[in-house]
């Protein structure tokens, strides 16, 4: 578990954002095709996949305050503009990844669309947050566990962090996740640092697309916990990924690195190693699509990038 801050770091950390003009435009989610994997930012660390007919969110934070934290771009996407939602997935208890506010609007929602609520997959010692939302089942998973939702399997991968939502419940896991339905497989790490099990998950899931922290890593010490640029960047290549989406970065002031400094050091890391052109800023509410690759053509992608 990470050390608390001194009170004067989180006091500075909470004015930077109280007054700061919220920034942002929200967008209607593109659709994906019947065989398409879509996947689109809603911000900070908040995604919305399509893969395998089904909809899925991960750490879906919709709201404009966590307590006293302010945030300072707006979601890409409006709850109300959703399609109904099949499975939230959530990578672990802290406020910025689990909000219950938004996870009982997009319950209520989905409700309001499809007649039925969605699932949850939380990690060990999360459920009792969830269960009395309304989800019409929560699923917890380890790392290394698996379920099955149809044709998408759905693994819980190891992080270097922490899963207390409070100082007293230390109890509380935390992880990533794989989705993988043997056309496209997408790894969200949810919060960590950098740590050996990048390669191994890479060797393990051989994930194509990244979805990694970037930001949060100000002071040296935060780095234990969050990824840097530098840092997501190695574990991208630890991966042996094909595609890599930023995340975690210029929604909340959460650490002293300048608010929009993630994402241009990111950028200028990978011009430097050669692999600009593999990594995919998504701005909030923007969809990629990603269309089914030939087997062969995964094949020799795969052989290039663990080369």
């Amino acid at each position: 578990m990470a050390r608390r801050p001194p009170f004067s770091f989180i006091v500075n950390i909470l004015a930077r954002s109280a007054f700061r003009p919220m920034k942002g435009t929200q967008h209607q989610p593109v659709l994906a095709a019947p065989g398409q994997t879509a996947i689109s930012f809603i911000g900070h660390s908040s995604f919305l996949i399509q893969m395998s007919g089904l909809n899925l969110l991960v750490d879906p934070v919709f709201a404009n305050w966590l307590l006293v934290l302010r945030r300072i771009r707006r979601p890409g996407i409006a709850i109300k503009d959703l399609p109904p939602i099949d499975t939230v997935l959530l990578s672990h208890a802290h406020m910025d990844h689990l909000n219950l506010p938004s996870l009982r609007k997009i319950i209520a929602h989905t409700r309001q669309l499809s007649g039925k609520a969605p699932e949850a997959i939380v990690p060990w010692g999360v459920a009792d947050l969830v269960a009395r939302l309304g989800f019409r089942k929560v699923h917890v998973l380890e790392w290394w566990q698996n379920m099955r939702l149809g044709h998408l399997e759905i693994v819980m991968t190891p992080a270097k962090h922490w899963g207390a939502r409070t100082m007293k419940d230390t109890h509380r896991g935390y992880g990533g996740y794989v989705l993988r339905n043997g056309v496209h497989s997408i790894y969200h790490s949810g919060d960590t640092g950098y740590f050996k099990g990048f390669r191994e998950i890479g060797e393990r899931l051989a994930p194509q697309i990244a979805l990694l922290p970037i930001g949060a890593y100000s002071p040296d010490g935060f780095r234990a916990v969050h990824t840097s640029p530098e840092d997501a960047l190695q574990g991208f290549a630890d991966l042996a990924a094909a595609t890599m989406i930023p995340m975690h970065y210029g929604t909340f002031c959460l650490s002293a690195e300048p608010v929009d400094e993630p994402l241009p050091r990111l950028l200028s890391a990978a011009r430097k190693d050669g692999v600009e052109d593999r990594v995919l800023p998504l701005a909030e509410g923007q969809t990629r699509i990603f269309s089914p690759v030939p087997a062969y053509a995964q094949e020799e992608l795969t052989s290039i990038h663990r080369a």
